[in-house]
């Protein structure tokens, strides 16, 4: 599959690019597969690549209603790291970081991954209490977290206000130094490739508009380019999981869609070489390779499957931006964005088997989708295989909302507007 190298780009280079092979094929679908994944986006592609690669089934087709990577996977603002609190998080998103380490190398595709860091800003004493603890638990699992002082944070940032008139004074903050960015794009690309090399049918302009059942189990889908059979059905849809489990007769699930923007600037010559977040409010900025701040914050708090967002998200970011950094404020806006999050009741993903025979679950990423893509496929791929989850994902199931076993990270109950 190493067919991307040095040596290939001086090759095609030299002879106008003519020997490049499309990314991945345009098959028409197959009356039956093994595994169908609805949904093409980084975690149904991650599920399609480590079904082929980890466990030998390549008999997979991913059906996408739209082109690859239409949906959330290119929609986001590319963070990546794994600074949580509770051990079934902690330990899931660093394995996932680990994963991100030797993508590119694993993909044999540059998905661009800069261990730039993510600080978390601290504006009062007890936050920077609050941020000591979690990087005390962070450290215990083997996490690496730094707390640092205002005067450290502007020598790493410069142009960030940490003077004693400043609105939110900073008080220090939480460091992980290998968190970062990656290039949204190129992980969807990647993965698509990897599986396309491993025999997986990739299948672009395909809806899914229902499913296929003898009794209760589910036995394949229902499309616009006809019905297609499988042994199992994996769902992976983001924030359109609850109209496609409608479809198999689930009216009710513990999740809510919502609108997650984000925003680019103009670009600025380099100033910001790390992520960083705004502790009284929720912003959080990186700088892009092209000059431009990449930001977000909030979700919309009403239910929404639009890719688009209002304005009082954009007046919450950017004051926030400009209260941490005030010299912002001549700098233009280009452009924004919209997101569909599917927030759960406690802010914690849902991998699973079920809710029906037959059919497998991946939804509930809420603000961590992105940064999960690798350990997600990894695991969901595992879950469907084996029909029982991999440990690291063992806490991630629908059952945790029957017996009120909940992983609430953020702490502020069950309502997913809050998470």
């Amino acid at each position: 599959m190493a067919e991307y190298s040095a040596l290939a780009l001086v090759r095609n280079a030299l002879n106008g690019n003519r020997d490049w092979k499309p990314a991945w094929r345009k098959p028409e679908p197959k009356a039956s597969y093994d595994v169908i994944v609805i949904g093409g986006g980084g975690h149904g592609l991650a599920t399609a690549y480590y079904l082929a690669k980890e466990h030998g089934v390549t008999n997979v087709a991913v059906v996408e209603k739209g082109w690859l990577g239409s949906g959330n996977v290119g929609r986001n603002t590319v963070t990546v790291r794994s600074n949580y609190l509770l051990p079934s998080n902690t330990r899931f998103y660093e394995h996932s970081m680990k994963m991100w380490e030797g993508l590119s190398h694993d993909l044999n595709y540059n998905v661009m991954f800069s261990q730039r860091g993510c600080l978390n800003l601290a504006h009062t004493p007890a936050q920077l209490d609050d941020y000591a603890r979690r990087g005390n638990a962070m450290r215990h699992l083997g996490v690496d977290a730094e707390l640092m002082t205002p005067s450290e944070i502007k020598r790493l940032m410069p142009a960030i206000d940490i003077s004693a008139k400043a609105r939110f004074p900073i008080f220090g903050g939480l460091m992980q130094p290998r968190a970062g960015t990656a290039r949204h794009d190129a992980v969807a690309w990647g993965y698509a490739r990897g599986a396309d090399r491993r025999g997986v049918d990739i299948i672009e302009n395909c809806e899914v508009t229902g499913f296929l059942r003898e009794g209760e189990r589910i036995v394949g889908v229902t499309t616009v380019r006809g019905d297609i059979r499988a042994k199992k059905v994996a769902v992976a849809v983001a924030g359109s999981t609850g109209r496609v489990m409608q479809m198999a007769g689930i009216e009710r699930l513990p999740i809510e869609s919502h609108v997650l923007q984000a925003f680019v600037t103009e670009s600025l010559k380099p100033f910001l070489d790390t992520v960083v977040t705004f502790g009284m409010g929720h912003c959080y900025v990186n700088q892009s390779d092209k000059g431009g701040l990449v930001c977000g914050g909030d979700i919309d708090g009403y239910n929404s499957y639009a890719q688009r967002g209002n304005l009082p998200i954009v007046e919450d970011v950017m004051s926030e931006m400009l209260a941490l950094f005030p010299g912002l404020g001549p700098v233009r806006v280009l452009r924004a964005w919209g997101g569909l999050c599917d927030m759960t009741m406690d802010g914690s993903p849902i991998i699973t088997t079920g809710p029906l025979p037959g059919m497998y679950l991946n939804c509930g990423w809420c603000y961590g989708g992105f940064k999960a893509t690798p350990a997600s496929g990894w695991c969901f791929a595992h879950t469907i295989v084996r029909d029982e989850p991999h440990e690291l994902n063992a806490a991630f199931t629908l059952d945790r909302f029957h017996h009120g076993i909940l992983i609430d990270e953020k702490g502020q109950g069950a309502t997913p507007r809050l998470h």
